[in-house]
């Protein structure tokens, strides 16, 4: 028996090397059916096959160790462990990629004409609909921005409007969108405009 077949059927490599390999690639499987996933509610149709060929490869090679080792109760744990924190790791992954397109609705009580005007000053496509709540008139804005801008926009309506309800969902198709605060240097540049101005008003 050589050396390596010897290590194979150690102790060490059925219960410490194998169950970590088994680990981290259910975490890459399970990472990348979250992405493929979340691709296809958006609707790209090129790239999530192609996670799903990868996905569905490193799932066989795990499931072809678990098969082979039905009686190693500690692969079992590093399959579902590997489980588990994969689908915390594709939602990370997702969350960072920022993916696709979102509409953000704002609802504010108070007078929103410069909330308006600053969107209108950077660029931003928007709908602005009057509307009554349970204690008095309100303005309703709708806008369509790409999600790695949400950040922006909310830090955009909270300095007008601390006191504003909005509400965000995911849309999976858009004909046109006019792309606001494109980059941290414009938001900037409006921001200390505002700045300006309001000190001048003081």
């Amino acid at each position: 028996m050589d050396i390596s077949s010897s290590f194979i059927g150690s102790d060490v490599f059925s219960l410490v090397i194998l169950p970590i390999c088994i680990f981290f690639a259910r975490i890459c499987d399970v990472s990348l059916g979250t992405i493929r996933i979340i691709y296809l509610s958006k609707g790209f149709k090129t790239i999530a096959p192609l996670i799903g060929f990868f996905e569905i490869l490193i799932w066989l090679l795990a499931i072809t160790q678990i098969m082979q080792n039905l009686d190693n109760v500690v692969c079992y744990l590093a399959y579902a462990g590997g489980y588990a924190l994969g689908n915390f790791v594709g939602m990370s992954i997702e969350e960072r990629l920022a993916i696709g397109n979102i509409v953000i609705e704002i609802i504010t009580q108070k007078n929103a004409d410069d909330l308006i005007q600053y969107f209108k000053s950077i660029g931003c496509r928007f709908t602005t609909v009057d509307g009554h709540g349970a204690i008095g008139p309100v303005k309703i804005i709708y806008s369509v921005i790409d999600r790695k801008n949400l950040s922006n926009t909310v830090n955009i309506v909270k300095m007008f409007n601390p006191n504003a309800f909005y509400t965000v969902e995911d849309v999976k198709f858009v004909h046109e969108v006019v792309k606001p605060l494109n980059g941290e240097s414009r938001h900037n540049k409006y921001q200390k405009k505002l700045f300006r101005l309001l000190k001048k008003t003081k």
